[in-house]
C-alpha cells in the first residue's frame, strides 16, 4: 500500500498516489500524458464527473416545476456539466498553467453545483431529500479530489 501524496513509477508513467474517502486515484504527471493512460487508473474520474452530471439531470427532472425549481435547476445542470468537461480539459492542456487553471475550474464548479443542488426545493420529499444529500456528497467529494489534484500537480 503506498502513502498518499508519493511519487513512484507506473508503467513507465511518473504518477502520484492520492486518496480521498475509499477511492484511490494515480495522477499522471507527464506532460505529454494521453486519455489512454487515464484508463489505468483505479478509479474513471471522467466517468464519475460524468455520471455526477447525468445524475444531477434526472434529480432535476423529478422535482416540482416552481420558478426558483426552474431557474436554479439550469444553474446546477450547467454546473453539474462544467465539472466533467473543464476536466476533460484539463487531459487535453497547452501548458501546466493551463492543466492547473481548468482543475481549479473543475473545484469551482463542483462547489456552485453544491450551492445550487442545496437551493432546490424538495417539499419536503423524504426521497427527493436523500437524493439530493447524495449529490451534494458527490459534489463535495469531486471539490476534495480536485483539491488535491491541484496541489499535487501546482
Amino acid at each position: 500500500d503506498m502513502e498518499s501524496g508519493r511519487e513512484r513509477e507506473c508503467e513507465g508513467e511518473k504518477v502520484v498516489h492520492v486518496q480521498i474517502s475509499n477511492f484511490e486515484y494515480l495522477i499522471s504527471k507527464n506532460i505529454e500524458q494521453k486519455m489512454e493512460n487515464k484508463k489505468r487508473e483505479p478509479y474513471d474520474l471522467e466517468e464519475r464527473t460524468f455520471l455526477f452530471a447525468q445524475n444531477t439531470r434526472k434529480f432535476i427532472k423529478k422535482l416540482s416545476k416552481t420558478s426558483g425549481n426552474i431557474e436554479d435547476g439550469k444553474q446546477v445542470i450547467r454546473s453539474s456539466g462544467s465539472v466533467g468537461a473543464n476536466y476533460i480539459e484539463a487531459q487535453e492542456y497547452i501548458g501546466a498553467k493551463d492543466r492547473v487553471l481548468r482543475i481549479k475550474i473543475s473545484r469551482k464548479e463542483a462547489k456552485e453545483s453544491r450551492f445550487w443542488l442545496r437551493l432546490l426545493d424538495t417539499e419536503e420529499s423524504a426521497v427527493l431529500n436523500q437524493e439530493r444529500e447524495r449529490l451534494v456528497q458527490e459534489a463535495n467529494e469531486l471539490m476534495l479530489i480536485f483539491g488535491a489534484i491541484m496541489r499535487k500537480i501546482e
